[in-house]
C-alpha cells in the first residue's frame, strides 16, 4: 500500500488529498479529501472515513452482493457560523449513473450538536434529537450505504450543512432529492469528505 499527500490551493479554499493504493477486488477507501473554507474554517472529520484505513464492511450496504452492516459512519464536526441554527448531513454518489444517487439526507440536526455516532440513522439516534431523515435512492428511509458495481471506483461525498434555520417542510422518508433543495436554501456553510470505494 501506497499513501501521497498533496495540498492544493483556489482562492480562498485549501484542499489536502490523501490517495491510497489498495489491491484490487477489495472495497477500501482510495481516496479521502478533506475540503475546508478558510474563511469559515467549518471541517468535517471522521473515525470511520480517514486516510490509509480501508472502509468497513460495517457501512456497506446490506442488499444485492454487497453484505454489509448498513450502518452510518461517526462524524464530527467544528467551526459552524454562530448564526447557525442547525445542521444537515448527506452522503451522494455523483458516479452513479444518470442523475446521481443518494445514499443519506437527514435535517434538523440542532445547532449544539456537533457529532453523530456511529450508527445513528439505523439506533434511532436522529430521532431522538428531533431530525428526520430522507428516503435515500435504495428506497428505504435513513442510511443506505455504499455498493457500487465492480470495474470503476465510486466517489462519496458526505457532506455537513450549517444552516440558518430549524424550520424545515420536510417529512420523515420525504425524498433525497427534495431535502437537497430545502438544505441549499437554507445553507451557511459547508464540510466535506470524499471518499472513494471500488471493488
Amino acid at each position: 500500500m501506497r499513501l501521497a499527500c498533496r495540498i492544493v490551493r483556489s482562492g480562498s479554499a485549501a484542499v489536502l488529498t490523501f490517495v491510497i493504493a489498495a489491491a484490487p477486488g477489495v472495497f477500501g477507501v482510495l481516496a479521502v479529501s478533506r475540503v475546508a473554507a478558510a474563511q469559515s474554517g467549518f471541517t468535517v472529520s471522521s473515525a470511520d472515513i480517514a486516510p490509509g484505513k480501508s472502509i468497513s464492511r460495517d457501512l456497506l450496504f446490506n442488499e444485492s452482493d454487497c453484505k454489509g452492516g448498513n450502518r452510518s459512519p461517526q462524524i464530527a464536526w467544528r467551526g459552524a457560523p454562530a448564526q447557525t441554527r442547525s445542521f444537515a448531513v448527506t452522503i451522494f454518489d455523483p458516479d452513479a449513473p444518470g442523475r446521481g444517487w443518494w445514499h443519506w439526507a437527514v435535517a434538523g440536526i440542532p445547532a449544539d450538536v456537533t457529532h453523530l455516532a456511529a450508527n445513528a440513522s439505523a439506533s434511532g439516534a436522529l430521532r431522538k434529537m428531533g431530525a428526520v431523515e430522507a428516503r435515500n435512492d435504495w428506497d428505504t428511509e435513513g442510511y443506505g450505504g455504499p455498493c457500487p458495481p465492480p470495474g470503476k471506483p465510486h466517489r462519496y461525498i458526505l457532506t455537513v450543512y450549517a444552516l440558518d434555520g430549524d424550520d424545515f417542510r420536510l417529512r420523515q422518508g420525504t425524498p433525497a432529492l427534495m431535502f437537497e433543495h430545502e438544505i441549499r436554501t437554507m445553507a451557511l456553510a459547508t464540510a466535506q469528505l470524499t471518499f472513494t470505494v471500488g471493488r
